[in-house]
């Protein structure tokens, strides 16, 4: 896809993948709207921050509403970025908790999809990008609830991409490894390091999916970092 000029959404944008997914989309010359419940320090003439959280049916309609007012009626690129994990074990997390990681990971996913996509269809031309992670291809242990919305997003893609792909859409699900993010301050007995790989290097990833040929469709994606424990000692 060319995407110069064209309009993306990128869903979780304060920081981390979302906002090196956004910079990354602006040096190619997109416009894009960032829907995120904080807004991130960046200052862009082709940025615009949307107040929205993914978990609210009625908060990601008004911010589709804001879109596409002021940026247009067509947009080309969804990044289902937006997400969280809390951990515990099954019979000892509250129910308040898995709910959250729910709403955020799957319901979101939905929420923020279904908009899109009448105009793709007219269009003929767009591309979904869903952030799952390797949690959604295993489970972990006293992470199940965080596993469960994870493999909900990998079954969401591949279903939707065989619903949309003859109208000329594509999706694309990713699956990270450990991303240096804000993602692990919650998560006990996990440090982060400059052993786990960059939020750029999957902004990066990214750009690779979106411009590769119309016909050529990267379907799931697993990125891990190569050493995450640090090279070994001779």
């Amino acid at each position: 896809m060319e995407l110069e000029g064209k309009i993306a959404v990128v869903t979780g944008v304060s920081k981390g993948i979302g906002l090196a997914t956004v910079q990354a989309l602006l040096n190619k010359g997109m416009k894009v709207a960032g829907w995120g419940r904080n807004a991130p320090e960046l200052q862009d003439k082709n940025f615009h921050f949307f107040a929205c959280d993914v978990r609210y049916p009625e908060s990601v309609q008004r911010a589709f509403d804001q879109t596409i007012t002021q940026l247009g009626i067509h947009v080309s690129v969804l990044v289902n970025n937006a997400g969280l994990g809390i951990t515990g074990k099954m019979d000892e997390m509250s129910v308040e908790d898995w709910q959250t990681m729910f709403d955020t990971n799957v319901n979101g996913l939905f929420y923020c999809s279904r908009l899109v996509l009448p105009s793709m269809k007219e269009v003929g031309e767009g591309h979904i990008i869903n952030i799952s992670s390797i949690a959604g291809t295993t489970g972990i242990e006293q992470m199940s609830g965080y596993c469960g919305s994870k493999h909900a997003v990998r079954g969401i893609s591949h279903s939707l991409y065989k619903e949309v792909r003859d109208y000329g859409i594509k999706v694309t699900c990713i699956y990270p490894g450990s991303v240096k993010t804000n993602f692990f301050d919650n998560i006990d007995g996990v440090t982060v390091s400059d052993n786990m790989m960059r939020p750029e290097d999957i902004a990066s990833t990214i750009l690779h999916v979106l411009e590769s040929h119309l016909n050529y469709h990267h379907v799931d994606i697993e990125v891990r970092p190569l050493i995450p424990k640090g090279k070994r000692q001779k």
